[in-house]
């Protein structure tokens, strides 16, 4: 996925933030695996304590805190956990599109900016492996060209179908998961 979970203004962060603002820590849980939650309490307890000693004390418990909020976070989607990332990062295009659908309730953006993204990628490959399509059988540099397109046209098209189809991706309702790195 693009930055976003793992940075200090993504939604783990903010969700921890209201969570140490409120003393509840349900805000944030919702974040993290239900296996780590024991283990994610211990770590608010001690960030809540650590807190009341004001200053720079309660900076360094705030970053504990989003930093391991982040880590079990990823942990639980299978992702490495590589640190807190800075605010500010790009998203992508789709990222602000789909939450602010989600606010809205009307998903007609996202949905509409993604498959015109998949219609032209698409379109680009096909023209692409017709360009290459018609080659002298003699000229093999020009037929490995075309079975190169050919690949990318068919092997794009099947993964994207894949995808599409629930066989697996972040979030999908089938519930597998392939952390943050293995994002479409």
């Amino acid at each position: 996925m693009p930055p976003h979970c793992d940075t200090r203004d993504g939604p783990v962060v903010k969700a921890a933030m209201k969570a140490l603002e409120t003393g509840n820590l349900n805000y944030v849980l919702i974040w993290i695996p239900e296996e780590s939650e024991g283990e994610f309490r211990g770590i608010f307890e001690k960030a809540l304590r650590a807190r009341k000693a004001g200053g720079e004390a309660r900076e360094v418990a705030d970053d504990w805190f989003f930093e391991n909020a982040i880590r079990l976070h990823r942990a639980g989607e299978g992702a490495p956990y590589t640190g807190m990332k800075p605010a500010g990062l790009s998203e992508g295009p789709v990222v602000p599109r789909a939450e602010k659908a989600i606010e809205t309730g009307d998903p007609g953006e996202t949905i509409n900016f993604i498959l015109e993204t998949v219609e032209d990628d698409l379109a680009r490959r096909f023209r692409h492996v017709m360009e290459k399509k018609t080659y002298d059988v003699d000229d093999v540099a020009a037929g490995r060209e075309f079975i190169e397109a050919f690949i990318g046209w068919v092997v794009y098209a099947h993964n994207l179908f894949m995808s599409v189809t629930g066989a697996g991706g972040h979030g999908d309702e089938h519930g597998s998961t392939d952390g943050h790195g293995g994002h479409r």
